[in-house]
């Protein structure tokens, strides 16, 4: 017989007790509709790589991740090109997620996928909320013809939940048209304050991590200069610790661009956070 001692296949801190566990780590694997740099589809088994190299206890939260007992599911399998299934294999198995009566952090990916799991959420909770971190605006009615994108996903979202359920930090990057209904609507947030209204909310964490500057994070598909340190979205993440945070998800590591892997190193770092909210 084998003896080991082996290096888990879980990402840094997880429960292997499904029934126990609070929160479910799930891999989010596909990135069909990229639309510049492809390759987020294998982002969440290089950070469960990496975060062997990261601590359990959060500094920021001064808690740690073995006390959150979070279970990691592992990845979906997705069918290559065809974003209909793959939401709705997504959607199937975020609704067992919940009907766990457990939370969902997701880990991505491409950006559409979010939509699935903002469905499930919907059939479990009312009065949902999305707060989403992004460069990006993801308002487009279609791009190249096609309705499911990564670039039209909080459009899709917004038309669920409402585009006054809807806040968008740290965007820098859009058509005028996209600018034009966040102006409308409001939807952009500058300050945490800002984010009040949502108190009394069940709401869904989006991070997109082109948000983060690149000089920081240059492993994603489309990154964009002028965008947050990690220090400023870790005052949003706070101000949001006392917020009823009831799913997350963090998309669009595309970690063999950046072959230091200082972001994929960051992602860990955030994922360890983001499980402090939930």
């Amino acid at each position: 017989m084998l003896k080991g001692p082996f290096l888990s296949k879980d990402f840094i801190g997880a429960t292997d007790d499904y029934n126990a566990s609070k929160i479910v780590m799930l891999g989010m694997p596909y990135d069909c509709t990229c639309s510049n740099r492809a390759g987020t589809r294998f982002g969440p088994q290089a950070a469960r790589l990496e975060s062997i190299g990261i601590e359990t206890y959060s500094v920021y939260f001064d808690r740690d991740m073995e006390d959150t007992m979070f279970f990691d599911a592992g990845d979906l399998e997705y069918p290559f090109g065809n974003a209909k299934k793959a939401l709705e294999i997504t959607e199937d198995n975020v609704d067992c997620i919940y009907g766990d009566s457990k939370k969902l952090l997701g880990i991505g990916g491409e950006h559409l996928i979010t939509l699935a799991s903002v469905k499930s959420v919907l059939k479990k909770y009312d009065n949902v909320a999305v707060i989403q971190f992004d460069a990006h605006t993801d308002l487009r009615e279609q791009y190249l013809g096609e309705e499911l994108t990564h670039s039209g996903v909080m459009y899709r979202i917004a038309q669920l939940v409402g585009w006054e359920n809807i806040a968008q930090i740290g965007l820098r990057s859009g058509e005028k048209e996209e600018f034009d209904i966040v102006k409308k609507y409001n939807t952009l947030k500058t300050k945490p304050q800002d984010l009040d209204k949502f108190k009394n909310k069940n709401i869904f964490l989006t991070i997109d991590l082109d948000v983060l500057d690149p000089s920081l994070m240059s492993g994603v598909g489309t990154p964009e200069a002028g965008g947050l340190t990690y220090k400023e979205l870790m005052d949003w993440l706070l101000y949001l610790k006392d917020f009823n945070i009831v799913g997350a998800d963090i998309m669009e590591l595309a970690p063999d661009i950046d072959a230091t892997k200082t972001s994929t190193a960051t992602c860990c770092k955030l994922i360890r956070e983001v499980l402090m909210l939930l």
